[in-house]
């Protein structure tokens, strides 16, 4: 009985115990985050409004060690280049593997960056064989010293040539143009929604266009995870990957308009081996961005970075070097990954992991696999200890009988007559 007796009180406190819910992450002691290699600027940047903060559910998309203001590379990875970019990213396009970044989701202005946001969100919809007609709304916003494709009020051209115009010589005009067209009835606002519902389709949560060129507008940001989304959105295109890989166009005129050659502008084509394409931006606010995809050994990585100033290396320098490193690391070496468009994912949760709770996440956890295994001995345990008594009586009734047939059988009674 004291056996039993303590066995019942094993089974009490094994009962008693809290038991861990799969899903639902026990909240550890926060760790700061790790500082990014970086590089002072020599001339300080002008200050600027602080962006507003991240949401945890959104720092959490593409893995939870994404969820940081500072460093995030692979366990064992070779220290990332120092930097002037205050944010950056490198990812395999073809896999989705992040390899490593600087605040990925940290909300930051995008320049003309913001145009592959406009590609992305048009190019389904328009038919580059279509001719447009410029309008003096188109330019009229438009400072004559800014990034300009060259098109002409009264001007006839064809959607392609102002993709083109766009990409290769990062035409605000252009932008504005295509935006206005694709927006059909609303305009040029409608392109600028058409932009914003992509970014939401895409999930790509800390991107707001408030213009369609990337200038400089109210609430505008973006994050270098975000221009990852994009970028692989839009490299998916033949027809973008044509454009952004051309060196130069001839844009052909129409009637009373003259045509023009254009030549991309201070990308790494020719420049940096392997480059596929990119796109630069620069506004004081955002200072130098870049986006750039290169190929090396049949892997594809994409380069974001936000941020950045002209000296030492510039944006171009910069992505250079953080592609150098992201093709040193092994294809396998990941810190997160590149959502899609639709997919199941559990963000909410991993939000948790970082002691907040979002939405109805912990009602879909399941109990994990220890404690059921747990509760299965604790129960078959109690069965046994509830079985016990009636067990031991059986057995001594059975011996009793035993032992009455053995005397019968040594001293038999008298045989009937």
């Amino acid at each position: 009985m004291t056996i039993i007796r303590v066995t019942a009180v094993a089974l009490s406190a094994f009962l008693a115990t809290p038991v861990v819910v799969a899903g639902s992450p026990t909240r550890t002691a926060a760790t700061p985050d790790m500082p990014c290699p970086a590089v002072k600027p020599a001339v300080p940047p002008p200050a600027g409004a602080s962006p507003p903060p991240v949401g945890a559910a959104d720092r959490a998309v593409g893995g939870a060690a994404l969820a940081t203001t500072g460093l995030a590379i692979p366990v064992g990875a070779p220290t990332a280049p120092a930097v002037t970019a205050t944010s950056w990213l490198v990812a395999d396009l073809d896999s989705g593997a992040v390899l490593g970044g600087c605040g990925p989701h940290e909300l930051r202005t995008p320049a003309s960056v913001q145009k592959m946001l406009l590609a992305a969100a048009l190019m389904p919809r328009l038919d580059p064989a279509q001719m447009v007609e410029v309008t003096r709304a188109d330019l009229q916003d438009l400072d004559p010293a800014s990034s300009l494709m060259g098109v002409v009020e009264g001007g006839r051209y064809s959607i392609e040539s102002l993709w083109l115009g766009l990409l290769l010589k990062s035409g605000n005009d252009a932008a504005n143009v295509l935006a206005r067209v694709g927006g059909a009835a609303a305009g040029r606002p409608g392109g600028v929604q058409a932009m914003n519902n992509e970014a939401h389709r895409l999930r790509a949560n800390q991107t707001h266009a408030a213009t369609p060129s990337g200038l400089d507008g109210p609430g505008q940001y973006t994050s270098a995870y975000d221009l990852a989304l994009i970028a692989r959105a839009t490299y998916a295109r033949e027809d973008f990957r044509r454009y952004i890989a051309t060196r130069v166009a001839q844009i052909a005129g129409d009637a009373g308009t003259p045509g023009f050659a254009i030549t991309h502008d201070n990308t790494l084509l020719d420049h940096y081996p392997g480059t596929l394409g990119g796109k630069t931006g620069f506004t004081d606010l955002a200072r130098q961005t870049y986006v750039g995809v290169a190929e090396r050994n049949g892997r594809r990585l994409a380069v974001t970075l936000l941020g950045a100033e002209t000296a030492p290396l510039g944006s171009l320098g910069e992505a250079g070097a953080l592609l150098d490193w992201g093709f040193a690391l092994s294809p396998g070496a990941s810190v997160g990954r590149l959502v899609t468009p639709g997919e199941k994912t559990d963000d909410h949760a991993a939000a948790a992991g970082e002691g907040e709770h979002h939405g109805q996440a912990g009602d879909r956890s399941l109990l994990s696999f220890p404690a059921v295994l747990g509760l299965g001995a604790a129960a078959a345990l109690a069965v046994v200890l509830l079985a016990a008594p009636r067990w031991r009586r059986a057995m001594r009734q059975a011996a009793d009988r035993t032992a009455q047939s053995e005397r019968s059988a040594a001293d038999p009674s008298p045989s009937e007559p």
